[in-house]
């Protein structure tokens, strides 16, 4: 008669001293009706360390997020009060540690039972999936601030340039050719005078319209492909203006910095934005291979890949290694390797840049395409 009692009372006291340890399903599914509630990116952390204090009862609870390009972590959200000698548990996706589940004992010197562990383990498991959609909802965010003052601060180039540099051009054009029309009939010799100083005018504003238009998108890109563009600009870089095909062979001017492009003849069409993105990581990369390297070789491999089994999924793939003096163990990504990581990401592809077995420095570029319509 009493032995129903006893367990209705022993479960009673559980619930009460441990919370719901002895009940990780009923744990696990109300975490999950909240988080489904918590529509905001921002206010799913707070959502989970809210729960799992409430659930086993725990003085503190708190998630840290892994800071990008470092081993340190910054503590996101808590609930209650920290206290010394905490229990930490990674927080994992994809065999990627994305943060940490920082848990104080019910009471000092205590520790977490096998049933605590087991549920907090669970939880860690379930956490670590909305710690890494709150990262990418993060980095989308970014992305796209980074994107609109990018395009913006484009724009105010663009309009200055024109402004302050082409239009006073046409202005003083149109002036010039005012005067010659009064010059002609009575002052020939003058005139003739004018005409080539007009020349000289005319032909600067070609050459910032020419700029202009560059910057927007490299002629090249349209004259010669994607492959005849990255081997003139490699060819620029070399001092004999030639870009070998083997690593090995020689050609005049060899003793300074050589450029081999590895490439097919020619790659099927592809869209403007991955060419324009391919051809601009390139080119920085080879200007620091050039200017801060010291390198005497950089190899340029492009190639188009499938992603993984997925035949309606290619990739462009590009590769940039020279013979330089590396990355130093504590470098700084500068302006220039932000700017080849936020030109990839902006299409959904990734760059990687890291210091390469022979020792000189290393970037690896995915770039998705667009499905075949075949």
């Amino acid at each position: 008669m009493f032995q129903p009692l006893r367990d209705r009372l022993q479960r009673g006291v559980n619930r009460l001293m441990y919370g719901e340890r002895d009940d990780p399903y009923s744990v696990l599914s109300r975490l999950g009706q909240r988080l489904e509630a918590a529509l905001a990116p921002d206010a799913m952390l707070a959502t989970i360390v809210e729960t799992v204090k409430e659930s086993l009862k725990l003085p503190y609870v708190a998630i840290a997020l892994k800071l990008e390009d470092t081993d340190a972590f910054s503590v996101a959200a808590s609930a209650g009060a920290p206290v010394a000698g905490p229990l930490t548990l990674p927080l994992v996706y994809q065999n990627e540690t994305v943060g940490q589940l920082i848990l104080a004992p019910r009471a000092p010197g205590e520790t977490f039972s096998h049933a605590d562990r087991r549920l907090l383990d669970d939880l860690a498991r379930q956490a670590g999936v909305a710690v890494h959609a709150v990262r990418l909802t993060a980095d989308l965010q970014r992305s796209r601030e980074r994107l609109v003052a990018t395009r913006e601060e484009e724009r105010r180039r663009i309009r200055r340039d024109l402004h302050d540099g082409l239009g006073p051009h046409l202005a003083a054009l149109h002036l010039q050719a005012g005067v010659l029309r009064s010059l002609i009939p009575r002052d020939p010799a003058a005139a003739e005078a004018l005409v080539v100083e007009l020349r000289g005018e005319i032909r600067a504003a070609i050459a910032d319209i020419r700029r202009l238009v560059y910057e927007l998108r490299p002629p090249t890109l349209d004259e010669l492909g994607l492959v005849g563009a990255v081997r003139a600009r490699a060819a620029q870089c070399s001092p004999s203006g030639a870009v070998n095909a083997e690593p090995n062979s020689t050609a005049p001017g060899a003793s300074g910095f050589q450029a081999v492009v590895e490439a097919p003849e020619q790659l099927p069409p592809l869209p403007a934005a991955v060419e324009v993105a391919a051809y601009r990581i390139v080119e920085e990369a080879l200007t620091n291979a050039v200017r801060h390297a010291q390198a005497r070789t950089c190899i340029i491999r492009l190639a188009l890949t499938e992603a993984g089994d997925h035949k309606e999924s290619p990739l462009l793939r590009l590769e940039i290694i020279d013979d330089g003096i590396g990355l130093p163990a504590d470098y700084k990504a500068g302006v220039g390797f932000h700017s080849m990581r936020e030109r990839a990401a902006e299409l959904g592809g990734t760059c990687v840049i890291e210091t390469s077995s022979g020792g000189g420095a290393q970037v690896r570029v995915h770039l998705p395409l667009p499905p075949s319509k075949e």
